[in-house]
């Protein structure tokens, strides 16, 4: 098989995010969600451009899903991105989520739902990845609350390493390994 120069998958995540886009602007058009339509959107909260008030950053670090449906206020859709005001615990909070940053769009009056695929810039480089330093698993404790917790001794050198030896297995959950590393290229 020959290798992809058109970049057909990129071509095809941007065209998906045009639907939630025009999805959007269709809600704003038509000054309300038609029938029983209400969306479900996942975005990460830390990629670069989404503005979300701190106290949801805090409590939800890595993403969050918003629902629109009956309470939203100043909904603009923008090329690049979206703008909308929710209540959350009944106090109005402002989002500016790019469409780069979402991860998910559901629909669920009539099953439609997309899963995009992480976005770039959210990805360790290549650079950083080649300076982690090799861990080696001696042995496993568990914690007076159930969580794993490995007892890592380093095998290169430490002395730019944060103290602690200790990593939980929530933390090693959330390390995220991208399927493009193992596609055939």
């Amino acid at each position: 098989m020959s290798q992809d120069l058109m970049n057909y998958e990129q071509m095809t995540q941007l065209a998906l995010r045009g639907v939630v886009r025009d999805a959007i602007r269709r809600v704003i058009r038509e000054d309300g969600l038609p029938g029983a339509h209400h969306f479900y959107i996942t975005f990460l909260t830390r990629y670069p451009g989404v503005e979300i008030d701190d106290s949801l950053g805090k409590k939800y670090p890595e993403e969050i899903t918003i629902v629109i449906e009956h309470q939203f206020w100043d909904l603009q859709a923008h090329a690049d991105e979206f703008e909308v005001t929710l209540k959350f615990g009944g106090v109005p909070k402002y989002l500016k989520v790019p469409y780069h940053a979402m991860t998910r769009f559901h629909d669920p009056s009539v099953g439609f739902a997309l899963q995009f695929d992480p976005p770039k810039e959210m990805e360790p480089a290549a650079p950083i990845l080649a300076k982690l330093k090799p861990v080696k698993a001696e042995k496993t404790k568990f914690s007076k609350a159930g969580k794993t917790k490995k007892k890592t001794k380093e095998a290169a050198d430490t002395s730019d390493t944060p103290s602690g030896d200790e990593v939980s297995a929530d933390e090693a959950a959330n390390k995220v390994v991208s399927l493009d590393t193992f596609r055939k290229k």
